[in-house]
């Protein structure tokens, strides 16, 4: 069996140094195998036996592998393989959940609304990645450190997110820019999309959980939940009171 992280070359998980635009995409590659992965393993979407284990540092982290018995699992690292090579430039991906029985008819997918919603935005530059230096400091803090940084705020705001309904359906959408990927260009698995807008189930909040920056790409990683997850009993992450939420409230747990 192979795991999405070794898919995604080299036996290192994260690198200490990155100092070429390979390194910096296949650092990008990773961190979205964790996180995706890391999603769907602690959201309960699949048995044990479709992950394999690895570590970033002392943090155990939970790899989606190709399974035989688990299709879903499997289909989803081909999403991930097939949706990030190298020659397309991918802006945005985004996981979504929906409360759905199975099966999910097409016309339930058009007219069904989300309860969760991971965000992943990749910025790219010939010159380097893009900082916005209104909400942003450059800091020289090492890849290796803000990815791990990331990966344990994703964890432990998954440890204590409320639970997701019975049955969920899980999405995935890709944004490509334009300029630089062919007009007849479509991964296996995916289907041309014509909207970005999604509608809730109930009251959401935007999360922004961090970024990581390397000399060539930043990856920023944002969930959308319905605030009353937020509120479970024993939420030691993010205790939000009424007052600080509003719908579409945005949340920065950088």
């Amino acid at each position: 069996l192979v795991t999405l992280a070794n898919k995604c070359n080299g036996t290192q998980l994260l690198p200490n140094v990155v100092s070429t635009e390979q390194q910096s995409l296949i650092v990008v590659k990773k961190l979205l195998a964790i996180a995706v992965s890391s999603i769907t393993y602690l959201r309960g979407l699949f048995p044990e036996k479709a992950y394999g284990k690895k570590y970033v540092e002392e943090q155990k982290v939970m790899i989606l592998r190709e399974e035989r018995t688990c299709p879903g699992a499997s289909q989803i690292v081909q999403w991930l393989v097939y949706s990030t090579k190298p020659q397309w430039e991918i802006p945005v991906l985004y996981s979504t959940l929906w409360p759905n029985p199975f099966p999910l008819s097409w016309l339930d997918y058009l007219f069904s609304k989300v309860t969760e919603c991971y965000q992943f935005k990749v910025q790219y530059t010939e010159k380097g990645p893009k900082i916005d230096f209104e909400r942003y400091s450059f800091v020289n803090v090492s890849t290796k450190k803000s990815s791990i940084l990331l990966v344990r705020k994703l964890y432990t705001l998954m440890q204590n997110l409320g639970p997701l309904p019975e049955n969920v359906c899980l999405n995935m959408k890709l944004s490509y820019y334009d300029d630089v990927t062919p007009q007849d260009y479509q991964p296996p698995g995916f289907m041309e999309g014509d909207s970005d807008s999604m509608q809730f189930e109930k009251e959401p909040v935007n999360l922004t959980m961090g970024e990581v920056v390397t000399p060539f790409h930043t990856l920023k990683v944002g969930v959308t939940t319905e605030r009353e997850r937020l509120e479970q009993e024993g939420g030691t992450v993010t205790k939000i009171s009424s007052q600080q939420v509003r719908p579409e409230a945005d949340i920065n747990l950088g």
